[in-house]
């Protein structure tokens, strides 16, 4: 176990990246808002398959949430999430104030379409994917990474970063990794904490309906009734729905069935005060 490096500023951080790329060596960075857990640590795993540096950064992006949602009370746990990361070895913290990512007379955004524009979380969350991509843009060119490692739990975000380092020419490769799960198949989240012990109970309900709902597909059942059916099981049994939905997997577009090309599954639905999301591939 080492210390893990701490950098509060832009300058520090390219400093100790523009050494270890004189040194010939490759840097990954891994995106976080904290909170971390065995999901997060997965990441920086995964990062140091691709990279001999491996940078984390904790920045709960205030630019993603509306004002209904939880920034104030988002868990910020940096002393636990250093000593996760001393534990598996990371090279460096990245750990920003607002000001320094969103200096006085900040005046600039990313403006997305494509995935970003689909109807899925952006359309409960108008406003979420510009402050993901605008505070990601700012990560890579920040860091220089070579690679940044993503979850596919977030699975729109995944593509709509992927789709917005490639169309701005930001140099970065994107790496995603499958979903960590809890052994109940419950995906995890920093927002589970939230949950109270009947909701979390209750909580892997959600894959496994989904799960139900990718075999029916994979049966050739007629995909508009195997979804309604999914849904109205998830309502029954005392979620919120938001959305449960079949989509192509790489352009998020809707489908019609198992022709129309890879299926992915998505899912978003609230328990008491906690959304939770969820996807897999069918």
């Amino acid at each position: 176990m080492s210390q893990v490096a701490v950098f509060e500023t832009v300058k520090a951080m390219r400093e100790a990246v523009a050494a270890w790329h004189a040194a010939g060596e490759k840097v990954a960075l891994v995106p976080t808002m904290g909170a971390l857990h065995e999901g997060h640590i997965a990441l920086v795993t995964e990062a140091q398959k691709h990279a001999r540096r491996v940078i984390v950064s904790i920045f709960v992006n205030p630019t993603q949430f509306a004002p209904h949602e939880d920034f104030k009370k988002y868990p910020r746990t940096f002393d636990s999430d250093r000593a996760q990361l001393e534990a598996v070895n990371a090279d460096a913290i990245y750990f920003p104030a607002v000001e320094e990512m969103y200096p006085p007379g900040f005046a600039s955004r990313v403006l997305l379409l494509g995935p970003a524009a689909v109807g899925l979380e952006d359309r409960f969350r108008p406003t979420h994917f510009e402050g993901v991509a605008t505070v990601c843009c700012k990560l890579f060119t920040q860091s220089q990474a070579d690679f940044a490692i993503f979850g596919e739990k977030d699975y729109q975000q995944l593509k709509v970063v992927t789709r917005m380092a490639g169309d701005l020419d930001l140099g970065i490769k994107i790496v995603p990794l499958a979903t960590f799960r809890e052994p109940d198949g419950l995906a995890m989240s920093s927002r589970n904490r939230y949950l109270s012990a009947e909701e979390r109970a209750l909580a892997p309900t959600l894959h496994r309906v989904m799960q139900a709902l990718a075999a029916r597909i994979r049966n050739d059942d007629p995909l508009f009734q195997a979804v309604a059916d999914a849904q109205t099981e998830i309502i029954t049994a005392g979620f919120e729905l938001d959305y449960l939905e079949a989509r192509h997997a790489d352009t998020l577009a809707p489908v019609t069935s198992r022709a129309d090309g890879p299926i992915r599954l998505l899912l978003a639905a609230r328990l008491g005060a906690t959304r939770l999301i969820d996807n897999i591939g069918v």
